[in-house]
Parts: structure tokens; sequence; C-alpha cells
């Protein structure tokens, strides 16, 4: 290898490779130039790298540059997931080598991560001073492994974690030390009886292994420890002995070596070159003595945008005079766009059209880097409008996968036992097969919540879906009978008050595996197949196989606990799904390039993190523990922003508003926006502006016109001919209604577990009355409001399957009853008699095309002392006020009095009609009250009939449109048909509205 040494001469063995060059092109050519023209050459050299996507990232570098040839590698290793097989082989050990450190392969197994998550949750549950359920304490049992992870990350200990709560620290610090009493106590036990360690410090051990390996018998190869930051301290001190070793090599990335001390010496934990500077220390090197990367064939940018970013970010109070190698111009914005959108939707939109214009250039690459993995996830179904797709390199989170909803959906369907929203939310899933022909079982749903899960809730389980479809047409014995038998094993573990986590989980899986199962297919084959599948599959056998140590949980609370034991994990596809197109994270884009790179959702709390506080420790508690503040992530974000925005061709993008609120740009993008106004610049916003334009261009239509109210003019013969006094009222405020139920045939859908309607509950009210008062027309009983229960409660009996309809009306027809018998006595004292109740009636007018017939159904009839009828109506909702029956919009009374005195009610005959009365059963605070007319009857009943008689004329002429909304009662209150007349299209301003 005296090859490789005779190449890197220099002041120090560490190097950078500058922002705005891409990292691992870049390496994969110096190591080949360094390794020269012997093939070999290569296998004699060491490359550790940061993560295995960085390891493959530089394999697929070096077939880049091999133009598909044959070529021998280095040996690549991932710091970060460094094993005791790599340790073994790079140099064996003996027992002169050995000596007191051990020989790697004794080094303890790592705690697995879920049987970890769950020893601590049973930890937290067996506190006696917290009541909490296995859900809970699962997450909280997440933040306490996080803890572990970051202590053993820092190398510390919790010895003095007792000393950082003062007395005088508030009282829940103390209460915060006592509880990881857990994590100083009783965790190490637990490890010590299991004979494993945390992930965390077997990272450090091994990696501390290495160094002491290599300190002592320094390898004859060319070792290059490459993309690494340090920030893990036993990194750092492994990148020390690499460091000095003397052919050992540490490659930066995109440390900025002509900063000088003007900046090195004001840096803070923000800055993007803090953590490397921090290294430099540690390794014991000058920041001056770093040096470029020493390849043959490094090419300056064609812009080099280092200067620009250097002085926007640079500290307070830091004197650049020169900025130099070149001075900061107007001329380092070209190939720099931004692009502020106004929803994250549009920034989503607009990033896939950017991608996709990207691959009308042959092998152009482009790539999207963002934290953001909302946006991420928008962008990769925009651009499936083009059929393409993409890896984002973070994954999909595995409870958000398919076989990860389903999981979860079942849970909580048997959970709720088969409430209609978790009941159909699982079997309209995918993956629901039940056991028959494909599409079989979705079409018995869908008969199903047509019949009788639309509208009031049903009661649970399957006795009450029995129950509702007793009287039902659809015979669907069938499917009941198969979710019976597939939910009840799984629906009893769930109410077991003490189960444990495998017995009920494999009650799960087994009624999942039943539901996904198809004629032709088993379930399983179906449930875990694909990516998605096989990692919900390793998922759950890992939680059985450690689910004993939990202990026994609720059952009740299972679906909350799969949820929260799910979440976190992701499904990543192994192979990207396009070659040219890439969604990165942070971390994966501080090592690649991309020809055009599209830094997305740059806002506050996105780029950078939300400093967020710990949970367990104030911040002054976790300076003197010696854990990193929360300001260090946002230097390292800020370095990866730094590398992603030196790259030649650069879009900047954001959303203005998010989830409807106003957001804060990146403060990197506001100081950069700042020296670009100083120096007069013009902002790179302004340079590509169109792609918004043709962005909202994807979905315009091609022709926008004005859109205007429906004026349907059916003929004639084919306009209802018969109406009841309701559907009058409906005809004068919305003829389209009429128009859409009685010519077009269309009856709106119930909503899913909608609460009890008015409409039904005056129903069921009114049959009460009717019952009451037919059997008790002249005289009322001793025990009038006995008999009016008991009534009662044979009305509501056929409502059983539908329990929330008696819990909801239940008690106040009980406060209506009470009001109602005082209120029917005193009125029979005053001489009223009862005439009839709930009797039907109807007249018929003529009209041009005939006979025009008016039905109507009145609550009740009473003749009054003066001998006059007196027509009542019960009304348990909000009652119409006589200023509405005057203007014509609520013509109910006034209709039922002209078919009265025209002798339309059978057994009554032609009277005048002296008072109309509502009476307002609410059952609330006032249970029950009179609201009578008093303006003139007589002239009020002239006037509904001329009105009458005029619309009947007026829609007997075909021209007469059925408008939308012609008279409303209330502007904001909708209708059934109004998003079929598209009134919030039409009434928005714009076009006719009449």
């Amino acid at each position: 290898m005296t090859k490789l040494s005779d190449k890197r001469a220099s002041r120090s063995n560490v190097y950078t490779i500058p922002p705005g060059t891409p990292f691992v092109d870049v390496l994969a050519t110096g190591i080949r130039d360094l390794a020269g023209d012997e093939p070999e050459n290569l296998t004699r050299c060491t490359v550790m790298l940061p993560t295995q996507r960085a390891r493959r990232a530089l394999q697929e570098a070096f077939l880049r540059q091999s133009a598909g040839r044959a070529l021998l590698l280095p040996k690549l290793v991932a710091l970060g997931e460094l094993d005791e097989d790599e340790l073994a082989l790079s140099q064996p050990l003996d027992e002169t080598t050995s000596g007191d450190i051990g020989h790697p392969l004794s080094v303890p197994p790592a705690m697995p991560g879920i049987r970890r998550r769950l020893l601590l949750a049973r930890m937290i549950m067996s506190r006696p001073d917290i009541d909490i359920r296995a859900d809970q304490a699962a997450w909280l049992a997440a933040e306490l492994a996080r803890l572990l992870d970051q202590v053993h990350t820092e190398q510390l200990s919790f010895d003095k974690l007792a000393s950082l709560v003062p007395d005088e620290f508030a009282e829940h610090w103390q209460i915060t030390l006592t509880f990881l009493e857990i994590l100083t106590d009783a965790w190490p036990k637990i490890l010590e009886e299991e004979g494993c360690i945390d992930p965390a410090d077997r990272r450090n051990r091994l990696l501390e292994t290495q160094a002491i390996l290599w300190r002592r018998e320094p390898p004859d190869d060319l070792i290059i420890a490459a993309g690494s930051t340090g920030t893990i301290p036993a990194t750092a001190d492994l990148l020390k002995v690499i460091a000095g070793l003397p052919h050992g090599m540490v490659v930066l990335p995109g440390f900025d070596a002509d900063a000088g001390p003007a900046i090195w010496d004001r840096l803070s934990p923000t800055h993007p070159q803090y953590t490397m500077v921090q290294l430099l220390d540690h390794l014991g090197v000058d920041p001056s003595d770093v040096i470029p990367w020493p390849y043959e064939t490094q090419k300056e940018p064609a812009i080099n945008r280092l200067p620009l970013i250097r002085r926007a970010l640079a500290p307070a109070g830091a004197d650049l005079p020169g900025d130099k190698p070149e001075p900061v111009t107007e001329e380092t914005l070209n190939g720099l766009t931004r692009i502020d959108c106004p929803t994250p939707q549009e920034e989503a939109k607009t990033i896939a059209l950017m991608m996709r214009e990207t691959l009308e250039t042959p092998g152009k690459t482009a790539a999207l880097i963002t934290p953001d993995r909302v946006l991420a996830r928008r962008v990769a179904a925009a651009l499936k409008r083009w059929n393409i797709e993409i890896d984002d390199s973070a994954g999909v989170p595995l409870a958000q996968s398919p076989p990860g909803t389903f999981l979860r959906l079942s849970a909580h369907m048997a959970a709720e036992n088969l409430a209609p929203v978790p009941l159909l939310a699982a079997l309209k899933h995918p993956f629901a097969g039940g056991g028959m022909p494909p599409g079989k079982l979705h079409r018995d749903i869908r008969k199903l919540e047509s019949a009788i899960l639309r509208g009031p809730r049903p009661a649970p389980g399957i006795a009450g879906l029995r129950l509702a479809l007793r009287h039902k047409k659809e015979s669907l014995d069938d499917l009941l009978a198969f979710l019976e038998q597939t939910v009840q094993p799984f629906h009893q573990a769930l109410r077991t008050p003490s189960v444990s986590l495998r017995d009920i989980m494999r009650a799960h899986i087994g009624m999942a595996e039943k539901l996904a199962s198809t004629d032709q297919e088993e379930g399983a084959q179906r449930l875990w197949a694909k990516e998605d599948g096989e990692a919900a599959m390793t998922l759950i056998a890992e939680l059985s196989e450690a689910a004993d140590d939990l202990g026994p949980i609720d059952g009740t609370v299972y679906p909350a606990l799969l949820d929260t034991l799910l979440s976190g994990a992701a499904v990543r596809p192994r192979y990207g799904q396009h070659p040219r197109l890439f969604i990165w994270g942070l971390l994966e884009a501080r090592l690649q390039r991309a020809d055009v790179m599209i830094l997305g959702s740059l806002n506050e709390n996105a780029w950078p993190p939300e400093a967020k506080a710990n949970p367990w420790m104030s911040r002054p508690m976790l300076s003197d523990f010696g854990l990193p503040l929360p300001e260090r992530r946002i230097g390292l974000t800020a370095h990866d922003f730094t590398q992603a925005f030196c790259a030649p061709h650069v879009i900047l993008t954001r959303a203005e508003r998010v989830d409807g609120t106003p957001s804060m740009p990146s403060r990197w993008l506001l100081r950069l926006e700042n020296l670009i106004e100083a120096n007069g610049w013009q902002q790179p916003a302004h340079r590509e502006s169109a792609w918004m334009a043709w962005s909202q261009a994807l979905d315009a239509p091609a022709q926008v016109k004005s859109v205007s109210s429906p004026k349907p003019t059916p003929p004639v013969d084919v306009r209802p001919r018969e109406l009841s006094v309701s559907r009058i009222e409906t005809w004068v405020r919305d003829p389209y209604a009429i128009y859409a139920q009685y010519i077009l045939n269309l009856k709106p859908l119930p909503n899913l577990e909608e609460d009890p309607s008015a409409r039904d509950r005056g129903i069921i009210i009114h049959d009460i009355l009717d019952d009451f008062i037919r059997a008790h027309p002249k005289t009322l009983p001793d025990d009038a409001f006995g008999a009016l229960i008991k009534i009662g409660q044979t009305a509501f009996e056929p409502y059983a399957p539908w329990p929330n309809i008696k819990a909801f009306w239940w008690p106040r027809f009980e406060i209506i009853a009470e009001w109602f018998i005082h209120h029917e006595r005193r009125r029979r004292e005053k001489g009223y008699t009862l005439l009839a109740a709930e009797t039907k009636g109807d007249i018929s007018l003529n009209g041009p095309a005939g006979l025009f017939t008016i039905t109507a159904r009145a609550d009740r009839i009473d003749k009054t002392p003066a001998g006059t009828l007196a027509i009542l109506d019960y009304k348990t909702g909000q009652p119409p006020t006589e200023k509405m029956a005057n203007s014509g919009i609520a013509p109910q009374l006034p209709l039922e009095a002209i078919i009265a005195e025209r002798g339309g009610f059978a057994s009554i005959p032609e009277t005048p009609v002296g008072e109309l009365t509502i009476i307002h059963l609410s059952g609330g605070r006032e249970p029950g009250k009179d609201i009578p007319y008093k303006d003139d009857i007589k002239a009020l009943i002239k006037k509904t009939a001329s009105g009458l008689q005029k619309r009947i004329d007026a829609f007997d002429r075909p021209e007469t449109p059925y408008l939308s909304r012609a008279t409303p009662m209330f502007l904001h209150r909708t209708g059934d048909y109004d998003h079929l007349a598209r009134v919030k299209e039409w009434s928005s301003g714009s076009g006719d509205d009449q």
C-alpha cells in the first residue's frame, strides 16, 4: 500500500469534502485514485461510514464509476451498526493481543428493542405509586428506553442523577427522580439476570474494542472513516484513533475549511460547523490543518455557494472582511429557486411536478430532502399521477401500511363490539375477504350498511345486529354467522380483565387471518405477503416472543396497546422504486447528491426541528448531567441544510399556511433574505414563479364557467299530483328537493351512528300521545300519568335494537308525560272536547293539469267551547313561529285548517276553524308550552289557500322550474339535496343565484 501513503502527504490525517460536492462519488474517486491501477489494492482498504444507507450509497458510487464492470470493493463498515463479526475478522485476537479488553465475541448481546420496552412497561405498571394502563406504560417505556440510549451514547452514568435535584427545585422533579429509580436501581439487575446490555451500550463497547485494537497494533492497510461528524463520543474516540494511525484518514462531510477563526471562535451549538469543530478539538487537530480530500479528478463546483451561506449563518460579531476564497456576489444565486406555496398540498404537488419535469432530461436525477414525513408521503402520492413509484428513505409507518391498518381496524372493531363505524372500516378494507369469493363480502357489507347500520346505532354485538335485521327484507344470516364465529373468541379475550398479551394476540391474529381469507386463498398468505406484510409479521413475532415479559393486562386496553407498539416501526423498501427520483431524510442526503436538490417544508419546527423540552430533566439538569441540549440537533440540521444548499441546482420550498395557520419561514431562509436584501439583489423566488402557475393548472379545468343555480323544468305529466302538508312546506322553501325526491326518486342516505333525529323522536311521542288520547277520549283515569308511562314503555319496545334512542329520549318523555297530563286536565276543564287524534285527511284542488291532492295527518282536532275547531300540532323540535306561517314558509297548520273547513277529515263535518295551536314538547327546563296563533285565523287561512292555488297553477306550467332554496327559512342550514344542487358553488357570489 505504498502508493496509498505516497499520495496523502498532509499536515494531518483529517480531510474534508466541501459542501456542494457529491460526497460519496468524490470519496470513491479519491479511493480509486489512491489505490492506483492494481484492482486488488482496493480490497486492502477499510472504509467506515455512518449508516448502512451510506454504505450502500458508496457501493453504488463505485458501481457508477466502473461503468458496470466487475470491481473489487474496499471493506465497507457501518459505524452505527458495527457487529462483532466485523471486529473479529478485521484483526484476529489472541491471548497476547486481547489482554484485558476481552474478545469482541464476548460482548454480551443487546436486549431486543421490543422486549426491553415490554420489560420497562411491566416495571412501570408494578409501581405501587402509579395507576397506569398497559398502553400508557408502553408509551412511557419508550421514553425511558430513549433516555437509556441517550445516557449510554454520551458515555454517562446514572450515579450522579440524585445530585441533580436539590431541595429548591420543583417538587415534580423530585417525583421524576423517584420514578427514574426504575433505570438506576431495577433495570441494571434485569440486564444482569438476562445476560444482556442495552443496544447503545453494546455499540459503545464494540467501538471501544476496535479503537483499542488499532491503537495497540496499527494496521498496515488504509483505514478511512468518512461522513461522520462524531456526535457519538464512542465514535469520536474511534475517529481519534483512526486519525492517529499511520495509514488512517478521517474525511469530514462539508467542513468549511475557509471559515477562519472569526467564525470558529464564536460558534454556538446551533451553527452548522459547531459539531465538527468540537470533533476536531477532540481529535487534537486545528481547524486550519483540515485540507480538501486529495483526489486527482476534483473539479471546482460551477457555483460556489458556500461563501453566501457562510455569511448568512455567521455567528453574531464575526468579522468577515474579505470572505475568502471568493467574494459573495449575486451570481452565487444562480441555480437557486425559492417557491412559497399557499398550503402543504400545493407544495407537494409543485414538488412532484418539478421532479416529473426532471425525467424529461435523460440521465438527470432529482431528490426531495425533507424532515417532514407528511410532505414526503404527499409527494410520493402526487407522483402516482404519472405512474411513478418513488422510494422514501424513511419508509412508510407500519401502522399506516395495509397490514398494520387492517390489524388496528380489526382490533377496534371487536373492541367496540361491532359498532357500525369500526365494523365498516374493518370489513371494507381491501384485505377483508371473509372466506368468500372475491367481492361477495363487500356486497354483503353494503347490504348490511343500508339495512341497519345507517341511522341510529344498533344494539351491540351480533345479537344487536340480528335484532335490528328482524323486520328487514335482507337475509344476511351467513354473514352474521361468519362474524359471530370469527370475532367472538377475540371479543371474549378483550372482555377478560386479566389476560396475557400472547393469548390475546393469538386470538387477534387468528381473527385477522380468518377475516382476510377468501375461498381461494388463506388469510395468512394475503396478510403477510410483500414487504409490509413481512415487516408486520416480524413485529408480531417479536411481540409474541416477548409477550410474557409484560405480564397480564386488561383486555380492554389491547387495541390502544397495539397502536402504541406499532408506532415508530416503519416499512422500508429493500430497493428504490425509481432509479432517478429520490426522497431522502437529512442524514441520507448528507452524503449524496442529485442533479436537482429540492429542500421541502422549510418552515420553523421542521427546518430546524422544534427544540422540545426533555420529559425527564430541565435544561440545567441536562447540562449538569452531561446530556446535550436540544440546540445541538438544530446545529446538525443546519449542517445538513448547508450541505444541500451548496449544490449547483437547488429549489427551496415551503407552505405559507399549515393546517389553516400562518407558518413561519425557517430561520435560515430569513437570514438569507436579509443578506440578499441588504445587497440589493433579486430574491430567487421571482426567477421561477411559473412553477406555481403550472402546478395549479394541473387540476384546473380547461375552461372555467360561471355556475348558476339549477332550474330543472320536467314535463308536467311527471310532476307530483299529490303532496302532504309537510312536503308543501318543502315545496315552498326548496322546490328542488321535491324535484329530487318525487321526480328523480332520490332519497337521502342516513349518516352512520347518527343521533336520533327530531323527526323520529316526534313520531314516537306522537304515537304515544295518540294512543293515550284514543284510550281516554272523554275522562282521564285516576292514575293518568301511570297509564301514559305504560303506553310509552310499550311504544319504546320496537326500538330495543337501538338502545341509544331510549337512553336519549325516555328521560325527556317522562318529563313531557307529567306536563302533558296537567295540560290535558286543564284543557278538558275549560270545555274542550276531543274530536280526533292522528287523523288523516285530504282535499283535491283544481289545477291547469288536473286535480292536485293535499294530504295531512293532524295530530289532534278538538271542539272549542265556542263550537269551532281547534287544530293542534305537537312539536318536539324547534317550532315555527306565527310570522313564518303568515309569510308562507311554514304553512302546515293553515293547510290543515283548509282541509278541516272543507270536510277533508273523516267524521269531522265542515266547521270553521277558530284556533291554531302548536304544543311544544321539549322535555327540558320548560317541559311543554302552548303557542297559539293570535292573528286573524280566517285571514291566514284565506291567504294560505290563495298562495297554494297560485303555486299549483304555476307548477302546472312546463316552463316553471324547481328552484333550489327558493325561500329558505335559515340560510346556514343545509338541505338533503343541497350537494346535488351544487349550492355552495352558485351561492358563493359568482353566477346567478336564482
